[in-house]
């Protein structure tokens, strides 16, 4: 699986996921500033799976029909240290095994609720 994460996910959350053998692209090291619409874009077509802190990306996929990326996985939480995103992310795809394809996950401390994304065309 591979991953875009968003310019507000840690560099030290990054780098844990990296560790963890996943390959994850980072807006922050690549193209900071990067306007949402273009995260969106760049996922799509490298078909990799958004990382972020960002609620915006529902509006663009649901309501404004941009392209749709492999998957989103929103986390709805401030993290209480750099390194907590990545801990928690692993736990979910390691040891719970959720699927991230095809789906929004918003995830939370101790929960998550998962969206179909909608079919490309």
């Amino acid at each position: 699986m591979r991953f875009l994460a968003d310019e507000d996910v840690p560099l030290a959350s990054i780098r844990r996921l990296r560790a963890a053998g996943y390959d994850v692209a980072s807006i922050i090291e690549d193209s900071p500033g990067a306007k949402d619409e273009s995260v969106l874009a760049r996922a799509h077509a490298e078909q990799r799976v958004i990382l972020t802190f960002d609620r915006d990306y529902g509006e663009l996929i649901y309501r404004r029909r941009l392209p749709v990326p492999v998957g989103v996985a929103y986390f709805r939480f401030a993290p209480a240290t750099p390194k907590e995103p990545a801990e928690l992310f692993l736990d979910l795809l390691q040891r719970r095994r959720i699927a991230l394809e095809g789906q929004f996950t918003v995830i939370g401390r101790g929960w998550l609720r998962q969206r179909p994304l909608p079919q490309k065309p």
